[in-house]
């Protein structure tokens, strides 16, 4: 394993001032070949042939104090060595072509010599690791002239333990922050959100969040955009769109303005939601509902961060980030036409999807305790359970299906906080809250069974088949499409190779019933 040197010849420092007494003052380009703990097999050392002289000079020296380094010139001709542009481009050039082996051999570079500029730019491309190894900084010793002293620096901030434990803090900080506080404990989940941490923090591509309605899409969204305000990634607005609720030409004008006569009703300009959201955040909440027309426009925002707003010739830009929600299976959208395939792969670059309350019942618990504290705060006043109330409603949490995820939650909590008396949520009032469900959910379980196989579809067949298909009808009813239920119900198979076809898997069970997917849309 070979020690390799880079360094900037300096033009001042470096000059002997006297040739006799060349070895009697500190030259930091000649006083690393002098040091006794340290051997550098290669010397590679940038000038501008206007100082070849000086070079030649300044090699001749380390030869002769370390005749077991070899020396090599890197010409680096630059007209303003003063110029970040000029001279980040011209190394960043060089470190593409060098093609370092960190694994084969020990990489140092000298941050001494060198105009401020250039010791910036070293500094930038070690730490993005362009230009791999330790940085080393080297000064003058008044009792070892000629030697000085040199100092190395790792920029990897995971070897230093007290910057590992503050960052790792911060870390927690945020992955708390990104779960608004609750202390969940679905590792699947916490895994999850983990990874969600690490593509906000460090990627400006689209996020899209998928997943049952209610499962927290919004909220998530909104506080990525925190994060993402808190370490400056971003100045702008938090721009919340549902395209469910925009149709035609006033979906255009929404999304990218208008100007004034464009349309019938179109009094004044319009900036729309695009530019509202310029150095920020927009996020597009049911994305998949949107028109063709408005997805070609929103695919051209996000590659070329411009549009063209309804009845103007003239682009306007706008440098938003972009987060997408959906409970639809958007891949079943491209393949029947409606959604366009290129948009689909420009906002998938980094899908995450959300699991229902009901994939999450460990995290019931918590979430009750946050929906608790969410109402006493907005609405100045303390509420909780007593004890027999607190054990009553968590059995039924966590039996009950929670088809409205963390919205329906949000309800039952809110409810009965308003009801409690005196602030305290009592055996009554979780009673009453909970009782509600079970006739309605089992008649409408019942009407339906009674609908698709007849009035005596309990003498024909028994109680286990129809306890599987009542499970199997709720995960239809949630889903878009055939696919898309086959892909939940038969996840395991799938992902064990052991079912090729979902959908086909889903159709055969049903016949058996004499039962269509599409009866259940209808």
């Amino acid at each position: 394993m070979k020690n390799i040197l880079y360094s900037f010849l300096g033009t001042s420092l470096d000059v002997p001032r006297k040739k006799k007494q060349r070895w009697s003052y500190w030259r930091p380009s000649v006083a690393l070949a002098l040091q006794d703990d340290i051997h550098f097999d290669e010397y590679h050392i940038w000038y501008d042939t206007r100082f070849q002289p000086l070079f030649e000079t300044v090699r001749a020296d380390i030869l002769e104090c370390s005749p077991g380094t070899e020396v090599f010139g890197e010409v680096l001709d630059l007209r303003d060595p003063w110029d970040f542009e000029e001279v980040y481009s011209r190394l960043y050039d060089f470190s593409r072509a060098l093609d370092p082996q960190p694994e084969e051999h020990r990489y140092y570079i000298h941050i001494t010599t060198g105009t401020h500029v250039a010791q910036i730019c070293l500094f930038l491309l070690n730490e993005s690791r362009h230009l791999p190894g330790l940085l080393i900084q080297t000064s003058p010793d008044r009792e070892n002239p000629a030697c000085g002293n040199y100092t190395l620096i790792d920029l990897d901030l995971s070897r230093y333990d007290l910057l590992a434990k503050r960052f790792a803090m911060e870390r927690q900080d945020d992955l708390a922050f990104l779960k608004s506080g609750i202390e969940t404990r679905n590792e699947s989940f916490n895994r999850l959100i983990e990874t969600i941490e690490r593509v906000a923090v460090r990627s400006r591509e689209p996020i899209l969040l998928t997943g049952p309605t209610g499962a927290g899409k919004s909220r998530l969204a909104k506080n990525i955009y925190e994060l993402k305000k808190l370490n400056r990634q971003v100045t702008g607005k938090f721009v919340d769109v549902n395209c469910a609720t925009l149709r035609g030409d006033q979906a255009m004008a929404a999304l990218f303005g208008h100007t004034r006569g464009a349309f019938t009703g179109a009094v004044k300009d319009r900036p729309g939601l695009l530019k509202t959201a310029d150095n920020g955040v927009l996020f597009l909440d049911e994305v998949g509902e949107l028109g063709l027309d408005e997805q070609a426009m929103l695919l051209r925002a996000i590659e070329e961060q411009v549009f063209l707003p309804l009845g103007s010739d003239q682009e306007v830009g706008s440098q938003f980030l972009l987060i997408c929600g959906t409970n639809r299976d958007l891949e079943t959208a491209v393949a029947s036409g409606r959604f366009r395939e290129d948009l689909y792969a420009r906002i998938n670059l980094w899908r995450f999807r959300l699991p229902g309350l009901a994939e999450r019942r460990e995290d019931i618990e918590p979430n009750i305790e946050y929906e608790l504290e969410e109402y006493s705060r907005l609405n100045g006043q303390r509420i909780s359970f007593n004890k027999e109330a607190w054990r009553e409603f968590l059995e039924f949490a966590g039996r009950h299906d929670w088809r409205g995820n963390f919205r329906e939650l949000n309800a039952t909590i809110t409810r009965m906080a308003t009801l409690a008396p005196g602030g305290r949520i009592d055996l009554a009032t979780v009673k009453a809250e909970t009782e509600q469900y079970h006739p309605v959910v089992q008649q409408d379980q019942d009407d339906s069974l009674k609908s698709l196989l007849g009035d005596d579809y309990q003498q024909r067949y028994d109680l286990f088949e129809l306890s599987q298909l009542r499970e199997v009808l709720k995960v239809c009813a949630e889903c878009k499409t055939q696919s898309e239920a086959g892909r939940k119900l038969f996840a395991v198979s799938r992902l064990a190779k052991r079912s090729t076809n979902d959908a086909d898997r889903l159709g055969r069970y049903l016949a058996n019933f004499g039962i269509k997917f599409a009866d259940l849309q209808k």
